[in-house]
């Protein structure tokens, strides 16, 4: 496999999965692994990965279902990097990378058709270009510049068919733009998890599941998720997603 300069082969032990990764442009974190790891993944169907970036999330749930994933992402060296990492892992017949704005999707895949939808999106609202990254890749994955949390949970729901299931990791001081989104775009939510990086700190990462035309009633907020001990370790979960071993 041919690696730009800047560029570098990592591993998720976990999943057995080498993924091609950048500092300059991306690499993906422990937001995409826990994503990877959070909802009900159909055994066969169709899966989509909206914001995939370099393809780390689609990659990770590849070998826990036999379903067609389609991953969706606007950079076109980033759906580089992650076309990359899916012949590398030989699973081009399963998974396939998309350079595509999110709002051409319904060119590709007709509405109502897909099983489950996950998104690792933009977490921060469009700001003033000075508050922005000067990396311009880094900027447009971490800022609602080319897309906003309303239009991917529309773009969500619109694949999703009836009961189908939606998977959001972001941040948890959006979590009621987040309700409300998915209350507007017909997704209740059923499952949320708030993760810390210590038991003393607040939380920084939110996971969020959610059923196209589910019933309102029945929203479980899950055990908090603790990544780092006291001494700075991995806890065992954490260490059991990242290496198959607490």
């Amino acid at each position: 496999m041919n690696l730009r300069d800047d560029e570098r082969l990592d591993a998720l032990y976990a999943n057995d999965i080498q993924i091609i990764q950048s500092p300059s442009v991306f690499s993906f974190s422990l937001d995409a692994v826990l994503l990877a790891n959070f909802p009900r993944i159909p055994k066969r169907g169709t899966v989509v990965d909206l914001c995939a970036g370099n393809g780390a999330v689609g990659l990770f749930i590849a070998k826990k279902t036999t379903a067609k994933i389609h991953q969706i992402e606007i950079q076109e060296r980033l759906a580089d990097m992650g076309q990359r990492s899916i012949t590398l892992n030989q699973l081009a017949d399963q998974v396939t990378m998309h350079h595509l704005d999110l709002k051409e999707t319904f060119s590709l895949l007709p509405k109502e058709s897909c099983d489950l939808v996950l998104c690792n999106p933009p977490y921060f609202k469009s700001a003033p270009l000075h508050k922005t990254n000067p990396n311009e890749h880094l900027a447009l994955a971490r800022h609602e510049i080319t897309t906003n949390l309303q239009e991917v949970v529309t773009c969500a729901s619109q694949l999703l068919k009836m009961k189908g299931h939606f998977a959001l990791v972001h941040r948890p001081e959006r979590l009621l733009d987040i309700l409300a989104a998915l209350k507007t775009a017909r997704l209740a939510p059923k499952r949320i998890q708030f993760v810390y990086p210590k038991a003393e700190k607040d939380a920084n990462i939110l996971l969020v599941e959610a059923i196209k035309d589910g019933k309102e009633d029945g929203l479980k907020i899950l055990p908090p998720l603790v990544v780092y001990d006291e001494h700075d370790q991995y806890q065992p979960a954490i260490k059991e997603l990242l290496y198959g071993q607490p």
